[in-house]
């Protein structure tokens, strides 16, 4: 009896509704987010004018891992994503360390970016931003739950307002153009300064992997996707902050909390104001979108490899879904929105990232030698069998460890002892 309800649970599997448009526009809107609402002011005061060519230099180190998430997907095209990937390199332990560490990321993000949506929602409505930021999760949870198309429906209609929003900047920054000299720079370490910043508005590329076993073709289309994403938003990206500096120049750009909306208020009048507002409210809900249906995957896809509870990758005869867990990093995610000192953990949670990227290059140049399965895409530029640009991405990402606070660092260890730890036990308890 036992025997067939494991049978029935493994038959129910996720729904393959994602072609290449969907999951390229799902990848664009997770990168564009908030990151570049936030970042570009504080990019513009290290850069100058030249905040250009950070975004150039940032869009180069993402390409680096996204390059290798795009080989591993066409291996391996798993939910489980990362987790399956390290586990076919270098095992189950770093395996569970590496998944527990974008779990333990994804959910802090998700209450993250819910706290900045309703901070947003508080400048509109008077609303206090807890029971806003409660309700913008249960929401995205939903959605996520009903079903993939639904999830998908939902983002891209969300990422065409952020691309309207960031596409509103270089259009009333045209005449602007050729105003300023592009090359002045404060110095040139702030340049590279800028770039370690700016980084972080290129994170979530990777998160189109978790789609793999709900797209359609996806040896083929997620590697696609990835390159596509990374592209699209790099030229986005560099319009957007040669538009900003020709408009107000980095001296103005630089001491604004709200830079994207001084921007447009600067251009267009107060009312522009409002208009970024609410295209704000649009990325922010989104992010949040994205960064629950993300972490539900790579959690689901970890139970289904018996590295989380089985139950855990329970699927919805009806809808499809990965329910349970679903449920797990909604409540979770829920839990962190009540942390006073989030931005701290939040911070920790990027030390993950890179850490994570590390280990996904250097699992490329295992799996080189190691697994002989035809690869749908392969990393350009090799000597011999040796990948040479998964050994520049692993180096990128330890060097942007280095660039993180001491006390950030710190947290991060702690996250990764904990993993460890509850990695070992339920290694024991299976």
């Amino acid at each position: 009896m036992k025997h067939d309800k494991h049978i029935h649970f493994r038959k129910i599997a996720l729904k393959r509704e994602l072609s290449l448009w969907q999951t390229t526009m799902m990848g664009i809107g997770i990168i564009i987010g908030a990151g570049i609402y936030a970042l570009l002011g504080k990019a513009a005061g290290m850069a100058g004018n030249g905040i250009w060519i950070s975004f150039i230099v940032a869009a180069f180190v993402a390409a680096l891992t996204g390059l290798s998430y795009a080989e591993l997907s066409s291996i391996f095209p798993k939910a489980g994503a990362e987790y399956v990937y390290t586990k076919k390199a270098f095992g189950r332990r770093l395996a569970f360390l590496v998944g527990w560490l974008i779990i333990i990321g994804g959910i802090i993000a998700s209450a993250t970016v819910a706290l900045g949506f309703a901070g947003y929602f508080f400048s509109l409505s008077g609303i206090p931003i807890i029971p806003v930021a409660i309700v913008i999760i249960l929401l995205m949870s939903l959605i996520i739950f009903l079903g993939i198309k639904q999830s998908a429906s939902v983002a891209i209609v969300c990422t065409i307002v952020e691309i309207a929003g960031v596409l509103l900047i270089i259009f009333v920054g045209l005449p602007y153009f050729g105003s300023i000299d592009y090359f002045e720079i404060p110095s040139s370490a702030g340049v590279l300064s800028a770039a370690a910043l700016i980084f972080f508005a290129f994170i979530g590329f990777e998160e189109i992997s978790r789609l793999s076993e709900e797209t359609k073709k996806p040896t083929k289309t997620i590697p696609k996707a990835l390159v596509l994403s990374i592209v699209i938003t790099t030229i986005i990206y560099i319009l957007v902050a040669v538009s900003a500096v020709s408009i107000l120049g980095w001296q103005k750009l630089s001491s604004s909390s709200s830079p994207m909306s001084d921007v447009a208020s600067a251009a267009l009048g107060s009312d522009a104001f409002l208009m970024l507002t609410i295209i704000a409210l649009f990325s922010t809900s989104n992010t949040v979108l994205l960064l629950l249906l993300a972490t539900s995957r790579i959690t689901y896809g970890m139970a289904q490899q018996r590295s989380l509870p089985k139950s855990f990758g329970r699927v919805s005869k009806k809808t499809r879904t990965p329910w349970v867990a679903i449920i797990i990093i909604g409540i979770f995610s829920l839990f962190f929105v009540f942390f006073e000192k989030i931005e701290m953990v939040a911070n920790a949670a990027n030390f993950t990232i890179f850490v994570t990227f590390a280990v996904i290059n250097l699992s490329v140049i295992r799996l080189r030698y190691s697994n002989k399965k035809k690869r749908g895409f392969r990393v350009p530029l090799n000597i011999g069998k040796f990948p040479v640009l998964p050994l520049l991405g692993a180096a990128a990402s330890l060097i942007m460890i280095a660039g993180i606070s001491l006390d950030i660092i710190a947290a991060g260890i702690a996250i990764i002892i904990i993993g460890l730890l509850v990695g070992e036990k339920w290694g024991m308890k299976r």
